[in-house]
């Protein structure tokens, strides 16, 4: 190919210069065959690309069709039902929602009824007509250590930094949160003016990075954190163990996306990666990790303290339990993160293949806290996925108290799925410090479409708990969903995941087979199991 292209090259040129020879006006050719003898020259003799070096010009074709491949088939081949990771008939509706437009569907439901895996909530003859207050209910979090409890609304925005997102994107979202009466999550990257300028509720989150109130060397700093945990905007404290995103990764911040406003907010070095450790130096053991929990309590002048993990190795969830007990300190609340990912961009691996799904991970969590006698003081919320009011019915019917969402939220302010978050290039303004790109957000606008959005979710959900018969969230349990688990059977969500018997893992004698194991692994002294603790110190 390569002398095929030599030879088209030659006779091109030679029929270029006999035409501007005989017709002089024909000269503007030259403009259109140089780039092109230009660039395949390069492409023959450049070492990179086998497949430019044999067919130069030409091999450039594959590169151009690999970058509009998901432009084409998201807009032009992709189904309803399976665009991932969040399908069309989603962002469609959050879409609407966002903009206060019809979102009732014409000619029933897309999906195959017959289909394993399809789930739905069994209706009530004895169905109600939903409250129109009801909607404004509020879950109350703050166990007896707590001096400030806060009231919660039952769908919230997920965890994401400013840094990830524009200063635009963050203002948009807390102005959102006001407006509709819900909280907004800071992610772990600190607590920005974007976050405070607006005046809704915030969720402060402090990762192993310890961002806006760490020492020069990474270290906790106990004054500084004393310092904004006395904001009033902040409303609760969430420590970061892990993300669903890279569980026992740490987070990234890109150099490019670290600017000088970002590095003193993070209180880092400005231009440079920012990578955080995996895990807390802060902590070292689930007893370790309870005295801290009650450290923060005190210097937030008791607010709610809690902690967000994507569940790996179930004995390490167990251990933090046990240490509960013995040091009668606990959370006031844990999210639960899903091993599905989120916003945050990740290695292949991790995004596919470390942590436990959400739907597992949330029943583990909720029947352990049961078993130990733990859950009645601990509200537990559900992160990953949430997108409609069924989704949010399901977490709730799992054991949840309380749903967040971070990519409902970006796709309400107008996010395209153009999954290239992690470039810095997000054409909607929403994941990038482009001033250029950021400006095309509107605040004022966006922030309306977060609030209706969550108002639609909401009144969604209440109208679904409303046709099961029941008024209150805390009236939903496993019994109330169905799962299609073969062709031919249909089981319950309480056949699937049965319900432990309040504080049974506390009687030896009662412990459940399912956590026989882990219950014998965990340790209060160490996140790791027993077994690799004394193989460690034999060797």
């Amino acid at each position: 190919m390569r002398h095929i292209f030599v030879i088209v090259n030659i006779v091109t040129w030679i029929f270029v210069l006999l035409l501007s020879y005989k017709w002089p006006n024909s000269l503007w050719l030259f403009l259109i065959v140089a780039p092109f003898s230009l660039v395949g020259l390069y492409d023959m003799y450049q070492t990179k690309h086998a497949l430019r070096r044999n067919f130069p010009v030409i091999g450039r074709g594959r590169w151009i069709l690999e970058f509009f491949r998901p432009f084409l088939r998201q807009y032009f081949f992709e189904s309803e039902t399976d665009g991932v990771p969040i399908s069309r008939m989603f962002r469609t509706v959050i879409y609407q929602r966002a903009k206060a437009a019809e979102d009732a569907v014409p000619y029933g439901t897309k999906y195959d009824t017959q289909a394993v895996g399809y789930e739905w909530i069994g209706h009530s003859l004895a169905a109600i007509h939903p409250d129109k207050e009801t909607p404004s209910q509020r879950v109350k979090v703050g166990g007896k250590a707590c001096l400030q409890p806060y009231d919660a609304s039952v769908f919230n925005i997920s965890a994401m930094s400013y840094g990830a997102l524009s200063s635009n994107a963050i203002e948009a979202l807390n102005k959102g949160a006001k407006e509709g009466g819900f909280y907004h999550n800071t992610g772990e990257g600190s607590v920005s003016p974007s976050h405070l300028k607006h005046g809704g509720d915030l969720v402060w989150q402090i990762g192993t990075g310890y961002f806006g109130c760490r020492t020069k060397d990474g270290k906790f700093d106990p004054s500084r954190f004393a310092k904004t945990a006395s904001i009033d905007n902040i409303k609760m404290i969430e420590i970061k163990l892990s993300q669903g995103a890279k569980p026992g990764h740490g987070g990234i911040l890109p150099a490019h996306k670290n600017t000088i406003e970002i590095a003193n907010i993070r209180l880092v070095e400005p231009g440079t990666q920012v990578d955080s450790p995996p895990v807390h130096s802060a902590f070292s053991t689930p007893i370790e990790m309870m005295h801290f929990i009650k450290e923060l309590r005190d210097l937030s002048g008791g607010k709610p303290i809690g902690f967000k993990l994507c569940i790996g190795r179930k004995s390490e969830f167990i251990a933090l339990c046990k240490a509960m007990i013995e040091t009668k300190v606990q959370p006031d609340f844990i999210t639960v993160d899903g091993g599905e990912g989120g916003t945050g961009a990740a290695p292949l691996e991790y995004s596919n293949s470390v942590g436990m799904p959400l739907r597992e991970a949330l029943v583990f969590v909720v029947d352990i806290l049961i078993g130990f006698g733990l859950k009645k003081e601990i509200k537990v919320i559900a992160s990953g996925k949430t997108f409609t009011g069924f989704h949010l019915v399901k977490s709730l019917a799992l054991g949840a108290d309380i749903c967040n969402s971070a990519r409902g939220m970006m796709v309400a302010l107008g996010c395209v799925q153009s999954l290239i978050c992690h470039t810095n290039e997000c054409p909607t303004g929403i994941a990038t410090q482009n001033p250029s790109l950021a400006s095309g957000l509107v605040v004022g606008n966006k922030a309306k479409r977060v609030a209706r959005f969550h108002k639609g979710t909401v009144h969604a959900t209440f109208d679904l708990i409303s046709s099961a018969g029941l008024s209150n969230p805390n009236q939903l349990n496993r019994s109330h969903i169905y799962r299609r688990v073969s062709q031919t059977e249909i089981k319950r969500f309480d056949e699937i995941y049965p319900n432990l018997t309040e504080a049974c893992l506390l009687q030896e004698s009662c412990n459940p087979e399912l956590f026989a194991q882990e219950m014998k692994e965990s340790s209060a002294d160490s996140f790791m199991p027993k077994e690799y603790v004394v193989e460690k110190r034999l060797c």
